[in-house]
């Protein structure tokens, strides 16, 4: 068998991460031709190469000429750091999956809003249709108003002031002072529940969870039939939560 028979690479992308990691080198910054010098690049291939990275914000070029890594490549650091802790919970939100019957969801709250982060689900176990998103509907989900329950009274006045209170179904509260009070006092407490607040047939459960001193929320959705199982479901998600939350907050 031929060397044709082996993988098929792309020469230029792998030129182009060449330049990154000579660049890299360079705490202060190199210039084109010593970067061209060091990876071995025609000199015009690397004023190519960097004037694609440099547009696309992966390097940086000084006032002196020397490029230095550019900002995209923290935030895909960040991006990257961010799914290394998300792999070491799912393993968790799966057997939560498995064991329940039930799609696990994960959110954080970050920026001042709440994000979904994760969604474990499977045939046996189809996700809600999130047909709005939780930037938009944490008044209206177990998730967000369990998130909103454990946010300090000024960062939730925050946060209620600058998000709307839709009127998703029949069910959803829009009464502040009254989501207030179910938020503070849930019957459930320290899980939160969404009575077919978000979407007609399905009810939720969520518990807080933390990942360093980042809030978030851990819960499951399930058809209403299953409601009775609420509290039973909430007590366990409380005990899955401190495993989450040390799995979130070991260092990278």
């Amino acid at each position: 068998m031929g060397a044709q028979d082996g993988p098929t690479l792309i020469g230029s992308v792998q030129r182009a991460f060449r330049l990154l990691e000579a660049v890299s080198a360079h705490e202060n910054g190199a210039p084109a031709k010593q970067l061209a010098r060091e990876t071995g690049l025609p000199l015009a291939t690397a004023y190519h190469l960097l004037r694609t990275l440099l547009h696309d914000g992966y390097v940086r070029k000084l006032d002196d000429g020397g490029f230095v890594l550019g900002d995209r490549l923290d935030s895909l650091h960040a991006a990257g750091g961010a799914q290394s802790l998300l792999s070491r919970v799912r393993p968790a939100l799966a057997a939560l999956r498995d064991e329940l019957s039930t799609p696990a969801y994960l959110t954080f709250y970050e920026d001042g809003e709440i994000r979904v982060a994760e969604i474990v689900d499977g045939p046996r176990a189809p996700r809600v249709d999130l047909w709005v998103g939780f930037e938009d509907a944490g008044h209206a989900t177990a998730l967000g108003k369990s998130v909103l329950r454990e946010l300090d009274e000024e960062a939730r006045r925050d946060y209620l002031s600058r998000h709307h209170l839709a009127d998703l179904t029949p069910r959803t509260v829009t009464s502040l002072p009254e989501l207030l009070r179910r938020i503070e006092s849930p019957p459930m407490a320290p899980a939160v529940t969404d009575l077919e607040e978000y979407a007609l047939g399905t009810v939720c459960v969520a518990v807080p969870v933390y990942r360093g001193t980042t809030l978030g929320s851990l819960g499951v959705s399930l058809p209403v039939e299953r409601q009775d199982r609420l509290r039973e479901i909430g007590i366990r998600l409380f005990s899955i939560a401190g495993r989450v939350t040390r799995g979130l907050s070991l260092t990278i």
